[in-house]
């Protein structure tokens, strides 16, 4: 009896753990099991957070095996880039960054976020790398070489006295960029110190060269590939350790919805200079033609998604009042006609063009053709109408009561120096200083309060 409570009970064992993993199984392979994929081609800014913080969110509620970063880009802002790189650390998803397709590369602010990814690869045919801070303008100091330094074949340890206050910028942003991605290579193990030399001698590598500094996990010429050399691998996800299981695995590629594509567009600094522009005419023209409401509609809707680009934007705004007041002064000399003010205008708006942003990363430089042919459209439009206005103050009025003076009239009446008289067709009341008879015929000297000052003809 005892014999038959015990083989019950292990049969009763068995069962339950043959029956719990297939349990687990069943409930796992509920879950649809897909690897998204988000492609970031071009330069770095507002419109590329904004497609990876999508991207991230739709992965963390479909519960994605993984999210595969496919990056070609030349770099861009700093801001971005380190918006970038918080929404990957913090991710529930990891994140594979993959530098494609062949011909790719991932330069500047691409090195930076591809060393935050959990999973770093890349096609054969990129490259990567350059990723010394470029946005305050020129080049970074010279750096001490084991000889000292070569241009002036000095040693920089026997400097005295502080470094120039360029080179004290230049040297505070360098270290600080060393700083991070030294960090975002201890956290994820790959070669910081490579990393370190992309950011202070803008080294570049090929995709094999990489694999061989270790700053990258291996190479893939493809998602199928790349899912299949991941799988089994083990990251760090929100700090817990987690094993990748990606061979095989179903690629769904998230494209950027509309908005996204708008923001890609507006935030092209250049761009949102021409809607400023456009938006503060169209509304000039509205005011000074009242009921076009067309004008004033588009030009609205242009000044809004400017300002809200140059929002996005690290936006000097200093510079940017600078090219507000010098479209006021142009706006001004086209009504009121001064070479100051027409000279003055031209002169701020292009200063404040060429300051208007803070940094400046690639994509996102001034043109200096776009602020020149602005400002030069801005002049003539200035000038245009001045030349109009100053040849309708010459002439002579057309309309009103200065229209009337000398225009000839005939007394129809008169009595005690005044009566009425027939001018342009039209009976008015007048009066006069001399003796007038019904007949004679007079000349409008003066109106007033619609009463006309005749006297006779000269």
């Amino acid at each position: 009896m005892k014999l038959a409570h015990v083989a019950l009970l292990a049969a009763a064992f068995v069962a339950a753990v043959v029956v719990c993993p297939s349990t687990a199984t069943g409930e796992a392979s509920g879950r649809e099991r897909v690897a998204l994929s988000v492609e970031i081609d071009g330069a770095i800014g507002p419109a590329s957070t904004r497609q990876l913080e999508e991207a991230l969110d739709v992965a963390a509620k479909r519960d994605a095996e993984v999210l595969i970063l496919q990056l070609d880009t030349p770099g861009g802002l700093v801001t971005s880039m380190r918006e970038m790189i918080a929404d990957i650390l913090a991710s529930p998803v990891p994140v594979i960054g993959y530098v494609a397709p062949a011909g790719g590369h991932a330069a500047s602010a691409g090195t930076y976020i591809l060393y935050a990814t959990h999973v770093a690869a890349m096609a054969p045919g990129t490259n990567l790398g350059a990723a010394t801070p470029i946005e305050l303008g020129g080049p970074l100091p010279s750096l001490p070489g084991p000889g000292g330094d070569k241009d002036t074949g000095k040693d920089q340890k026997n400097a005295t006295g502080p470094p120039p206050e360029g080179d004290a910028m230049m040297a505070k942003v360098t270290n600080d960029a060393v700083a991070l991605i030294r960090s975002l290579a201890e956290l994820r193990g790959r070669n910081a110190d490579w990393g370190e030399k992309a950011v202070r001698e803008a080294a570049s590598l090929s995709a094999n060269a990489a694999l061989q500094e270790h700053v990258i996990d291996f190479v893939a010429r493809d998602t199928t590939e790349l899912l299949q050399l991941a799988d089994g691998r083990t990251v760090e996800v929100s700090g817990k350790k987690q094993v990748l299981a990606t061979k095989g695995l179903p690629v769904e590629t998230l494209d950027p919805g509309w908005f996204i594509r708008l923001l890609a567009v507006i935030t092209d600094p250049n761009i949102a200079v021409v809607l400023m522009l456009v938006g503060v005419y169209g509304i000039v023209f509205e005011f000074t033609s009242p009921g076009a409401v067309a004008p004033g509609v588009i030009g609205t809707i242009c000044l809004v998604l400017g300002l809200y680009a140059l929002n996005l934007l690290p936006v000097n705004y200093t510079g940017l009042a600078l090219m507000l007041l010098g479209i006021a002064f142009l706006i001004v000399e086209a009504f009121n006609p001064t070479v100051v003010l027409g000279l003055g205008g031209v002169s701020a708006f292009l200063l404040g063009a060429a300051m208007l942003l803070k940094v400046e990363g690639p994509g996102f430089a001034m043109s200096w053709a776009v602020i020149g042919a602005a400002a030069a459209l801005t002049l003539g439009l200035a000038l245009l109408t001045g030349s109009y206005l100053w040849t309708a103050r010459r002439s002579l009025p057309r309309v009103g009561a200065q229209a009337m003076h000398g225009l000839p009239a005939e007394i129809l009446d008169w009595s005690q120096g005044e009566g009425h008289v027939l001018a342009q067709g039209e009976r008015w009341r007048a009066k006069a200083d001399e003796p007038l008879a019904p007949g004679d015929s007079v000349e409008v000297a003066e109106v007033k309060d619609l009463v006309l000052t005749v006297r006779r003809r000269r």
